[in-house]
């Protein structure tokens, strides 16, 4: 398994949403232009400016917003995991059971 950080460069056009479904040991550092970061069910708003940097410490959604062009830079360790749900019993040809959903 490979245990070395990842890490990748994001362009963002203004008004984008990019969005993280577990923050847990992610960081999101502004390289240009300016972002908002905002966590579920957390009442900070983190707006970054180029050089500044977030890392998210809990699992929950993270959503960065650019609100003029940007370009932001996310790393983090290794994905982290969202609890497991059980699947209600269906076909096993739903798309649920494989981790998808169709929105």
């Amino acid at each position: 398994m490979n245990t070395a950080p990842s890490r990748f460069h994001l362009s963002l056009a203004k008004r984008t949403i990019f969005t993280l479904p577990d923050a847990a040991g992610v960081g999101i550092e502004c390289r240009s232009g300016s972002v908002w970061v905002t966590l579920d069910h957390d009442p900070r708003d983190i707006v970054l400016a180029p050089g500044e940097r977030f890392e998210g410490d809990q699992h929950r959604r993270m959503l960065v917003s650019a609100l003029e062009p940007s370009c932001i830079t996310v790393s983090g360790s290794r994905p982290a995991a969202l609890p497991v749900r059980e699947a209600p019993a269906r076909s096993p040809w739903r798309l649920w059971p494989h981790g998808m959903s169709p929105a």
